[in-house]
């Protein structure tokens, strides 16, 4: 009796540990990979594979222990255990690492079984990258700096085959308008290496900055490295500095700093490739000398913006040749690098077309012009970096007065310089500023920390592709691929750097590495919310701005209402919103179809997880006036660039944002204003309000003076109002309404004269932007 019940109870035991077991494993689905970047083919098996303190590395050549230690470091902190390379084949629990020479650089396989994982790569490159889609299939804990309890630390069985679309996944780091030290600048090689990115592109110079110690010229760092401090005030409202007042705001990378990067982003699978400007951008070089420039004469480190950029490299000396090559000598040494990027963007002429030595090597030469004397420069210089076994890089301003033979461009204004490379068999590198400026906004500027530009959403960086449709087979092969910029005017901390880059860099990595057809916004966004987990895990201080809500709305003008959409880059949030005094709740109406709206509403909507409201609120008035859906007669037509809705735009009640590219505004370029609105019907009005925009670094501008005159017949007009405005100097983004007041009386119809600023420092752009006319 007694064996009978403890065979019961031995089988009872033995069946509540196999249904523990099930329970732990888990049967994992497509949707549950959610790698970054997508892998190009994958196939799911039956089964999982487990970690334990027991699981082997089996590995053969150094750059397989070098892969390993990335997952064998992060087990170390979130378990404790101690897992270890070893060089024999035990039966099982263990991941195998077999190199393949036939496997094309960066590739890789990976097959997941219950006993064991089997790496396959030809290079470093490959295996690490197969290392870290490994970890990304792991359990997100796997990220903790400190050790989690009772997580299973088991993964699908997989059949991964992978590698890269393109050669060129990069990204820059502008450190000389703001300097960051090695070690963030590692941090940053990590997050690179995680997302299968394969270049760092150091921006070591520029007028703001000297970040590189050159030896041979200590100046160049004891005086080109540092600036007044102004950091307290705008980037581009800073005054210009005294070249006797010493500089105390800056810092640089000693050569043993930079060497030991170079050491790390290589074990990582990333290249560094530094950029030394030339001609222009070089103010710091000659603060430190100022023989290098035309003038020879002192200058001081600029603390912010300037424009244009004049002190420029003398072109016609040979002592700045003999700097530059002294310059890069020193570079190449401790850059293994196979490009050197020189720059040779924005650089205005106007002191070589002055200058005697520059005039003299024109005539030397048998150059025509300045252009073709930048040309000269940049081939001359090609010339030395080729003897030393390196070819150059330079922003697409290379183009003019002729291409450098071996030169890649690198295409940032727009993908046309790029396109003119390839066409002349020159090999680009795509980073447009339409899709590449990392100091953009990421979302409404009016919810965003300072940045540049206007603004540059995870979702629109997504829809980046190198290779544009003009190209052919051919000519596509000489795209490398692509990068984004961080430029630093505005980012002066760590924290505020890493804000701009991520989740960025997680959309543009995918777009440099997995097949165009496989890429898909909905699958993206989905797998995306599993890595910004990951990104909290790490510390990683992304942006939030996917999740921030925005409103698009239609007119219909034949019934003058609006539907109003919420949206924001997440397909499947859930929305919930109020209208004027209604309280916004759990209880709150789910955003499932447009809202349509007859009269003046406000609205108040957020993104709910839990019935809980998250993030920040979203809020706005659709003001209707007696203006709404009227007819207007453009008798100064917008600018094709911006036309926001054309016809109706001005009487749409749809108000624009700080980002002057939102679809909203419509905009006059270097012409005065003059429309008339058609009422339709008499109507008493008192006040009619301009909406207007100034963002000055873009050339847009408030108005010089605004007249209203008024109609009953359309044909004879009457001045009721007007309003003058003095001109400010004012760099930061903003917008206004201005209200004309006046007696009630009726009118049908309402003209409008706006007079643009004239002669503001010899702008060759002045922009004057409007969104709506409210007529009360």
């Amino acid at each position: 009796m007694k064996k009978k019940i403890y065979l019961y109870l031995l089988l009872v035991f033995v069946i509540i540990i196999n249904a523990c077991k099930e329970k732990s494993t888990k049967i994992f689905s497509e949707s549950d990979i959610t790698i970054i970047p997508k892998v190009n083919s994958l196939k799911i098996n039956p089964g999982v594979f487990k970690f334990d303190k027991n699981t082997v590395f089996v590995t053969s050549k150094k750059e397989q222990i070098t892969a390993a230690s990335v997952l064998i470091d992060k087990f170390k902190n979130a378990t404790g255990w101690a897992l270890k390379t070893v060089e024999k084949l035990p039966t099982s629990n263990y991941i195998l690492f077999k190199s393949d020479e036939k496997l094309l650089p960066e590739t890789y396989t990976l097959t997941i079984k219950e006993k064991h994982i089997n790496i396959t790569a030809s290079d470093n490159a490959g295996f690490l990258y197969a290392i870290q889609s490994l970890r990304q299939l792991l359990p997100i804990e796997i990220e903790s700096k400190k050790k989690v309890e009772d997580i299973v630390w088991q993964v699908p069985n997989v059949e991964i085959k992978d590698g890269p679309r393109f050669k060129w996944r990069g990204l820059m780091l502008d450190l000389s308008r703001h300097f960051f030290d090695k070690e963030y600048i590692k941090e940053t090689i990590d997050a690179l290496s995680m997302h299968k990115m394969n270049i760092l592109h150091l921006h070591l110079v520029d007028d703001q900055g000297w970040r590189i110690e050159i030896k041979k010229y200590p100046k160049l760092t004891e005086v080109g490295a540092w600036r007044v401090d102004q950091e307290s005030t705008p980037w581009n409202s800073r005054k210009d500095n005294n070249p006797k007042e010493k500089g105390t705001y800056g810092g640089f990378l000693t050569q043993e700093d930079l060497k030991e990067i170079v050491a790390y982003a290589s074990l990582k699978g990333v290249e560094v490739v530094p950029e030394i400007e030339m001609p222009a951008h070089v103010t710091s070089a000659i603060a430190a000398y100022p023989e290098l420039s035309c003038l020879s004469e002192p200058v001081a480190v600029p603390s912010g913006a300037i424009w244009p950029i004049t002190d420029i490299y003398c072109a016609g000396k040979e002592s700045t040749f003999q700097f530059l090559e002294n310059v890069l000598s020193e570079v190449i040494e401790i850059f293994p690098s196979k490009y050197i990027h020189i720059g040779g963007d924005e650089a205005t002429k106007t002191n070589w077309i002055e200058c005697l030595h520059c005039k003299k090597r024109i005539k030397e030469e048998g150059l025509k012009n300045v252009d073709e004397l930048q040309s000269y420069f940049i081939k001359r210089m090609e010339k030395f970096i080729n003897s030393k076994g390196k070819k150059i890089i330079g922003w697409d301003e290379i183009l003019e007065g002729g291409l450098a033979p071996d030169a890649t461009v690198m295409s940032w204004r727009g993908v046309k310089g790029g396109v003119e490379a390839a066409k002349h068999g020159n090999d680009a590198i795509m980073t447009p500023v339409s899709h590449s400026y990392f100091d953009y906004y990421q979302g409404p500027p009016e919810l965003e920390p300072i940045a540049g530009g206007s603004v540059l959403s995870v979702s629109k960086v997504y829809t980046f592709d190198p290779v544009v449709e003009e190209l052919t087979e051919q000519e596509a092969q000489h795209i490398l691929g692509g990068q984004a910029n961080l430029w630093a005017e505005h980012i002066s901390t760590e924290e505020h750097s890493q804000y701009m880059i991520f989740p960025r860099l997680t959309a543009l990595s995918e777009t440099v590495w997995s097949t165009k057809s496989s890429r898909n916004w909905d699958d993206f966004s989905k797998r995306l919310k599993v890595m910004l987990k990951r990104y909290e895990t790490l510390d990683i201080n992304f942006a939030k701005s996917t999740f921030i809500i925005g409103s698009k709305a239609t007119t219909d003008n034949q019934n003058k209402t609006i539907a109003l959409t919420l949206y924001n880059e997440y397909k499947d949030s859930d929305i919930r919103y109020a209208l004027n005094e209604e309280g916004l709740n759990k209880n709150s109406t789910k955003f499932d179809k447009p809202i349509i709206l007859k009269e003046t509403t406000s609205i108040k909507a957020s993104l709910f997880e839990n019935n809980l409201p998250v993030g920040n609120v979203f809020t706005d008035t659709i003001v209707f006036h007696k203006a709404v859906s009227s007819i207007i007669d453009y008798q100064t037509s917008y600018h094709e660039r911006h036309k926001g809705s054309e016809k109706f735009n001005l009487v749409n009640t749809l108000r624009g944002s700080k980002n002057f590219r939102d679809g909203r505004w419509q905009a006059w370029l270097n012409k005065d204003v003059d429309i008339v609105i058609d009422l339709e019907a008499e109507k008493t009005i008192k006040e009619v309000v301009i909406g207007s925009m100034q963002n000055q670094k873009n050339g847009i501008f408030y108005p010089a003076k605004i007249n209203i005159l008024t109609s009953t017949d359309g044909k004879k007009f009457t001045e009721i109002q007007s309003l003058t405005k003095e001109f400010k100097e004012n760099n930061q983004s903003e917008l206004k309404d201005f209200k004309l007041e006046f007696k009630p009386h009726k009118v049908k119809f309402i003209k409008l004269k706006v007079n643009l600023l004239k002669n503001n420092k010899n702008r060759n752009e002045v922009w004057f932007f409007m969104d709506e006319i409210l007529v009360n």
